[in-house]
């Protein structure tokens, strides 16, 4: 934790890459770091409903879920999880996929603010920390 120094065990090799692109360089503006998976041990977790209109890459709607991520050892804001999901339905259908698949699949993203973060010197890991 960049504010009191509790280890978060946030990894690189857990990182997002996906986001690594074209948007990365607004990811990076806005000061987030995406993650696949984190030590949720090692966060408070409290759960937000907001009623505003959202647009992500996948979904859209009115109402939308995030989880606010606290250091369990001081309170400050780390980031946010999601949980996104993916659906078999493509928003425009092409003629060579006229049957789209009736699954929707779920996983959870982690956004992590990078001001909120200070580097571990845990050098015996071998891949980067946060705490």
């Amino acid at each position: 934790c960049g504010s009191c120094g509790y280890e978060l065990n946030l990894s690189s090799s857990s990182r997002n890459t996906t986001t690594i692109g074209s948007k990365y360089g607004k990811s990076i503006k806005r000061g987030i770091i995406s993650f696949f998976s984190i030590d949720e041990s090692r966060f408070t977790q409290v759960d937000e409903f907001q009623c505003v209109p959202y647009f992500s890459r996948h979904s859209w709607g009115l109402f939308r879920h995030r989880t606010k991520l606290l250091c369990r050892e001081c309170g400050n804001h780390i980031g946010n999880a999601y949980d996104e999901k993916t659906s078999g339905y493509p928003l425009v259908l092409d003629k060579s996929n006229s049957s789209p698949c009736n699954e929707v699949s779920s996983h959870r993203k982690y956004d992590v603010r990078i001001r909120a973060l200070q580097p571990s010197s845990a050098q015996e890991l071998g891949t980067p920390h946060f705490m």
